[in-house]
């Protein structure tokens, strides 16, 4: 899931550089979007790395 996480940042980060430069300014709404869903997806990693950490 982590991987996926990845993925998506990578993919916002480059949506952001086309976006915000004026390139494309449908992409500046879909690296918004897709850096929310990075976000979320880092935080469900961690959490669920920190529960399932063997003793």
């Amino acid at each position: 899931m982590l991987k996926w996480a990845l993925i998506f940042l990578v993919v916002a980060i480059v949506a952001a550089i086309f976006g915000f430069s004026g390139i494309a300014g449908a992409a500046a709404g879909i690296a918004q979007i897709l850096f929310w869903v990075f976000l979320v997806i880092f935080i469900v990693s961690l959490v669920m790395s920190l529960i399932n950490r063997p003793t």
